[in-house]
């Protein structure tokens, strides 16, 4: 190649990557909502069927000026950090147990494996009826649903630490203390973010299939009562309000994951 064309090439602006990707959810987010009032407008659905976007945005208004949503809300979310929070410390404790032992684990996961076959709405009823409807249960449920995969991501976690690390810290003489703090929760660390994502998420569901089943408070009791009343508005504000709490609860996560991880991109 001509020395001439070469340095001319390096020369070359690089584009700025745009804002447009960022923009793009947004954009398709008001497009679907422009599709829903148009189809709930000419559609001919009464109310019941489907409330447009404008009347489920009325209902909103009305939920949070009389306090009921804000009460609600409160309830579910403080029985998706309580179950969440005991869920990942269960998680934490078990799956550091069995990636230590081969012996452990084998003992233990027949009955993990066979208790994720049975779906979390077939036994939240026993759960209710065993512990009754409050709030316990929610929180067991919860619990239950995020255990697993945080289990999963953190067994997967410890046991993906290279050897050699192993051998070099026992080199240092370093105590069972130090490899955990100083190796082993910084190595694993990204694994179990990512079991994080998923539990946070999940979390909602646990918490909201508890109150659908027997509650007389929360978001999912206010699901029940929209049903009940054939208010449809309730309901999709109560489910909105769900999906925004799933959202925050992930958003929550990546932040963690950006503050602990920030050693990765230095």
């Amino acid at each position: 190649m001509d020395l001439h064309l070469t340095q001319k090439i390096a020369i070359l602006p690089v584009p700025r990557p745009t804002r447009l990707p960022s923009l793009v959810p947004l954009l398709v987010l008001f497009l679907a909502i422009a599709g829903w009032e148009l189809f709930a407008r000419f559609a001919g659905l009464p109310a019941f069927i489907l409330p447009s976007p404008t009347q489920v945005a009325e209902r909103f208004g009305r939920a949070l000026m009389s306090g009921n949503l804000l009460y609600h809300t409160a309830i579910t979310l403080l029985q998706i950090l309580l179950g969440l929070l005991s869920g990942v410390l269960a998680a934490l404790m078990l799956g550091y147990a069995i990636a230590k032992s081969r012996l452990f684990e084998q003992v233990v996961s027949p009955f993990l494996v066979a208790s994720q076959a049975i779906p979390i709405v077939a036994i939240a009823p026993l759960l209710v009826i065993w512990f009754g409807p409050g709030m316990f249960s929610k929180v067991l449920i919860c619990a239950l649903i995020v255990f697993f995969p945080v289990l999963v991501n953190t067994v997967v976690g410890l046991r993906a630490v290279p050897r050699s690390l192993y051998e070099l810290m026992r080199s240092l003489r370093a105590s069972r203390w130090q490899m955990l703090r100083l190796l082993e929760i910084p190595a694993a660390l990204p694994v179990f973010l990512g079991g994080l994502r998923i539990g946070a998420t999940l979390s909602v569901i646990g918490a909201v299939v508890g109150e659908l089943v027997g509650a007389d408070r929360g978001l999912g009791f206010l699901i029940n009562v929209g049903r009940g009343q054939y208010d449809t508005a309730l309901v999709f504000v109560a489910v909105i309000t769900l999906i925004v709490l799933a959202l925050g609860l992930y958003g929550l996560v990546i932040l963690l994951e950006n503050r602990l991880l920030a050693w990765q991109k230095q």
